[in-house]
């Protein structure tokens, strides 16, 4: 088994964050969940076991509350190696000339802002231990779709990636992006059970954290095969 690993997880209480929380402890990783969503938080603690995990509920576009998450995270387990920034939305109404300006404000303010808030609040703690800052991105970030404005948001991110991995690189630590196309997540209305699972991005992020130490997997992109 790979060493243990330190690992904070935004977006933490479904569907990806909260696979790849029990995939990872699963593997001997101990780690600090966040998402607002204390209820959901607790359960999962519950199941992980109090030595495994901590929870930490916050919103992740509130600085000053993630900078609490992180900060009660490192003086639980002494030391952060990796912080998978996976909170995210999309949106109800599809489309620019008809979309819906608060609900752009929302998923700007989770996809984009609450991303860049992570990568600022744990960058310091991550070039202490020589860390790997992982983000989930899209296969709608790589590909263009008429009009997604969420698409836009996921663009963002796996640019942010690519520079953010060049700027990591200067100390050596690791940056990747996990691109995935469509996952069974409660994202949707209705349920997917012919696309991606989330267990499936969990083992993405389980296989870029442990990755040696002179190998850093820039990006994994994942696709259904239907």
């Amino acid at each position: 088994m790979a060493q243990s690993k330190v690992v904070l997880i935004t977006g933490a209480s479904s569907g990806i964050g909260k696979a790849t929380a029990e995939t990872l402890v699963k593997n001997g990783h101990k780690v600090i969940v966040t998402a607002r969503n204390k209820d959901k938080l607790a359960n999962l603690v519950d199941k992980l076991g109090d030595k495994n995990a901590i929870a930490i509920p916050a919103d992740a576009t509130d600085f000053e509350a993630l900078e609490n998450v992180v900060q009660k995270g490192i003086e639980h387990y002494g030391c952060l190696d990796v912080v998978f920034a996976n909170a995210g939305i999309g949106v109800k109404t599809p489309g620019t000339e008809n979309g819906d300006i608060d609900e752009w404000r929302q998923m700007l303010d989770i996809n984009i802002n609450a991303l860049l808030f992570t990568a600022k609040l744990t960058l310091p703690h991550l070039r202490t231990t020589t860390g790997h800052f992982i983000l989930t991105s899209s296969a709608a970030g790589r590909n263009p779709i008429a009009g997604s404005i969420y698409g836009a948001t996921k663009w963002f991110a796996y640019g942010f990636g690519q520079n953010l991995a060049q700027e990591m690189s200067e100390w050596n630590g690791r940056c990747t992006t996990i691109a995935p196309g469509m996952v069974n997540t409660p994202f949707f209305d209705e349920a997917k059970p012919d696309k991606l699972d989330p267990q499936d991005v969990a083992e993405a992020v389980l296989y870029a954290i442990s990755a040696n130490s002179r190998c850093s997997v820039r990006e994994v992109f994942l696709m259904p095969s239907n």
